[in-house]
Formats: C-alpha cells, structure tokens, sequence
C-alpha cells in the first residue's frame, strides 16, 4: 500500500485527485504502478486501476491477471471494478472506502457479483486512514483557491 500512497501523492503533482494503484505478480513482485491521469492526458478513463492495469498487461504480455493482486488507495468505481473482473485479477486490496462511487461494497459490489464470471477476492481497509486524509486535503485544497 506505500507504493499505492506514493503513486497516489505524485498523482496531486499534476493537478489529478489523489489515487493510486499498484499490481503484483503471483510471487508479490511489482508488474505495474499509476496514480490518476486524467488532468494530466485529458482521458476520462485514466483512473489509477485502468492506467496500471493497462501497465501490468503491457509487462505480463497479456490481459489476463490471473494471480495478481491489485492494490488501491480508493475504493474503485463502476468502470474499475468492471475493469478488474474482466482482467480477471485474482485480488483487491483497497484503503479507504468511496461513499458516493465505490463499486466493491459502497453501493455496488461488482467484482464479487455471483452472476459474474469471475469474482475477486477483497481485503478492505488497509491504510484507510492515510487514504482518506490524501483525498481530504486534496479536496480542501481545492475549496480554498
């Protein structure tokens, strides 16, 4: 999850809300990294999740994620959770929980829905607290300029 923060806290540095997100291999080695994108190339699809899943394809030379584990500071959305069934990664782990988009327990669980293909095994709450206060001060920090 320290390397998620940092992917996170880099992502701030061009103007992106703080999100980050790491993929390792079935030994636990590091295959891909991101922080949100979407102010920095103007694509409305580059959340962390996309942007390292897309990553960790281009390392493994394939699209399927059997084995790995995708770790993320945020609780992911729709277009993510549906992006993780598809890729077929073998695990979650998320930090904080998104109220008002989260697609794993906050008002949808789309990657352990039992009429999916797939199902993903989740392990919520790690680093929540440091999560939070990254998405907080991002956003308090837009609300004073």
């Amino acid at each position: 999850m320290d390397d998620a923060l940092g992917e996170a806290r880099r992502a701030v540095e061009h103007g992106d809300v703080p999100v980050g997100a790491v993929i390792l291999d079935a030994s636990g080695a590091v295959v891909a990294r991101a922080g949100n994108e979407r102010e920095l190339t103007g694509d409305p699809t580059a959340h962390a999740e996309i942007v390292a899943l897309r990553r960790a394809a281009t390392a493994l030379g394939t699209w399927r994620m059997d084995g790995c584990t995708l770790v993320v500071t945020l609780e992911p959305c729709t277009m993510c959770a549906g992006a993780i069934v598809q890729s077929r990664v073998a695990r979650l782990v998320l930090g904080a929980w998104d109220p008002k988009a989260g697609a794993v327990a906050s008002l949808w669980d789309v990657v352990r829905d039992p009429r999916l293909n797939h199902r993903v095994e989740v392990v919520a709450g790690i680093a929540a607290d440091e999560s939070d206060a990254l998405l907080r001060a991002f956003f308090a920090s837009r609300r004073d300029d």
